[in-house]
């Protein structure tokens, strides 16, 4: 009888294999030190409250202690946060998570008056402030960022009520992910070995690459049996969160919940619009790309479980994690020695949680604080497609660490919209890479189909993503019901309109809407599209040795939150106010697509 492969558990992966939260605190002793001087430190501040008006140096002492206390009290979330998606079944994890949640709830309830009380001064007097005193200088975008919300701040008593609701507001994303990482009970499938597997979110993923399309076909069907059992708990959590997200913005005087989440990093409507706009009309390649699948797969009925198989079928590369370290160091070397030691020390000092485990966190990341190092969150497979994961992942990371080092805390972040260029910038640097590397066509076959797959599933996908975000939250801005009827027919629906009539348009797919997390992060997945658009510019710069490129992008790394992020990127070499970037975009996968079909 064959073996059923199952996931370890928490305790049975190798520690190498895991990472390093010491240096983050050393010890659970070290943490409850941490959480027992908070209280102290946001008392001391709240003896500054009414008094912020009456001279630059108490003013500027408030903004201080206040960003120590933030930064403190990330160091606590995050800790707990990175605990808890190593392992969301461990009750242990789960508790300490709520602390943490109640912990900022009530901390930022009780600073919730400094914003509005500093808004409170006068423009004239603020400036007056700063042109007197010389250490106001490294604050000074800081109160440029504070001046946008100067007419959405309300008054200190309701920033303190939003601020104590701060985790009920958060309860649909979780409830989404502990149903999604812990409580749902995935089936054993056959994988292209005919090797019984459990499957889970990792596993889908690898299956859904599978030569055979009966694997890939039972995968899609048992996966989705999972979460239509579910769709209306789905549909409640989903509704839940947009119902938060519009009416934080209607309280705070803005005309929808897209404008409040993209006012927040100064980001225009219009480089949304333009995103749907282009994409809409660039269907066509997608519909050709998809028709193109059908035919070389040789394949009666192309269905939305035969898009991730590569074309070429089986991948002639794989890489152990190891064998992906140094293909990954290898290919990032165009960036300089520098950043390379930086990522040779994520390899070597646990900066990263590798393998699947039992109630883990789907999916990848990176995460961290200022004033440690970056972490990543991987769920391995032995793929092409995890070796661009990892160097997706690293590439937010290089990008936290040279901002960390090169900012201080007030800046020592950086807002999604440009996060995502530095992770897909890597990604079109390996992908180059690993042309420029091999002379084989099949591979290169290979990894332009790659290519072709990333640019759909990050360009299309994430635009198509992003409308139905758009849809669901003016639905709810109108008084409609979300229910899971009303969603998974639009979303049916648009997905046909994106891949076109070569495609099957799947029943389960229409529920596809119940298995993404990025849903919940407010106008978050526009930003994937955005970022690979630009990431490919910036790329084609480094990779063709154009003067200054690397040393534009490597200061653009640097620049974290000190400026607003379009002109961050305009100093880069990108205007994404503008529609150029994304036709350039359009522009490489038409060539790219070229090249796929004249190899063929």
């Amino acid at each position: 009888m064959a073996e059923i492969k199952q996931l370890p558990k928490r305790s049975e992966v190798p520690v190498a294999l895991t990472w390093d939260l010491s240096t983050i605190f050393k010890d659970e002793s070290a943490l409850k030190k941490a959480i027992a001087q908070l209280s102290p430190q946001v008392d001391a501040l709240l003896e500054s409250s009414g008094n912020l008006a009456n001279n630059g140096a108490t003013l500027l002492t408030a903004i201080q202690s206040e960003l120590k206390i933030e930064n403190q009290l990330e160091r606590i979330y995050v800790y707990a946060e990175l605990k808890n998606d190593q392992d969301t079944s461990n009750n242990q994890n789960q508790a300490l998570k709520d602390q943490v949640n109640d912990l900022v709830a009530k901390v930022s309830a009780k600073l919730a008056w400094l914003e509005p009380e500093i808004l409170a001064i006068p423009k004239a007097t603020l400036a007056n402030f700063q042109n007197n005193n010389a250490d106001f200088k490294p604050y000074k975008h800081y109160f440029d960022v504070l001046n946008l919300k100067r007419k959405h701040v309300l008054s200190t008593k309701e920033e303190a009520i939003l601020a104590g609701a701060s985790s009920i507001f958060e309860t649909s994303e979780n409830v989404f992910g502990i149903l999604d990482n812990s409580d749902l009970k995935f089936p054993f499938v056959k994988n292209t070995a005919g090797e019984t597997v459990q499957l889970s979110q990792g596993m889908y993923s690898t299956l859904l690459q599978s030569t055979h399309q009966s694997v890939r076909k039972q995968a899609f069907e048992q996966l989705y049996a999972v979460y239509e059992q579910f769709k209306n708990t789905f549909a409640t959590t989903l509704a839940g969160e947009v119902k938060v997200h519009n009416f934080n913005a209607q309280i705070r005087g803005y005309e929808s919940a897209r404008q409040a989440a993209m006012s927040e990093s100064a980001i225009p409507e219009t480089v949304y619009t333009n995103l749907v706009t282009e994409v809409n009309q660039h269907l066509d390649l997608l519909h050709r790309y998809v028709g193109l699948r059908k035919k070389i797969l040789n394949l009666k009925e192309l269905h939305m479980y035969d898009l991730y198989t590569p074309i070429t079928g089986k991948s002639p590369l794989n890489y152990t994690y190891l064998e992906a370290q140094e293909e990954a160091k290898a290919a990032l070397q165009i960036m300089g020695d520098d950043y390379v030691s930086h990522v040779d020390e994520a390899f070597k000092n646990r900066w990263i949680d590798v393998v699947e485990n039992q109630g883990k966190r789907s999916g990848a990341y990176s995460s961290g604080v200022y004033g440690t190092n970056p972490f990543m969150l991987l769920n391995w497979q032995d793929d092409l497609d995890n070796l661009f994961t990892l160097v997706h992942e690293m590439g937010h990371s290089m990008h936290s660490y040279y901002t960390t080092h090169n900012q201080p805390y007030q800046y020592g972040d950086y807002p999604i919209f440009v996060a995502e260029i530095a992770s897909t910038t890597n990604e079109n640097i390996l992908t180059q890479y690993l042309l420029d590397k091999y002379d084989d066509p099949q591979i290169k076959l290979f990894v332009l189909n790659h290519y072709l797959d990333d640019f759909k599933g990050t360009v299309y996908r994430q635009t198509q993503f992003a409308e139905f975000e758009q849809f669901i939250h003016e639905a709810d801005a109108r008084g409609e019901a979300l229910t899971a009827e009303m969603m998974s027919d639009y979303y049916g629906k648009l997905n046909h309109r994106y891949y076109g009539d070569d495609v099957v348009n799947d029943s389960q797919i229409k529920s596809e809407w119940t298995r993404i997390p990025h849903f919940y992060y407010n106008f978050y997945v526009y930003q994937y599209a955005t970022g690979f658009a630009a990431a490919s510019a910036l790329a084609k710069g480094i990779t063709t040795h154009q003067p200054h490129a690397k040393d534009n992008y490597l200061t653009y790394l640097k620049s974290g939150s000190s400026d607003f992020p379009l002109d961050v990127m305009k100093r880069a070499g990108v205007d994404m106010s503008q529609k150029q970037y994304l036709e350039d975009a359009f522009d490489v996968f038409e060539q790219r697509l070229n090249e796929f079909e004249n190899l063929l």
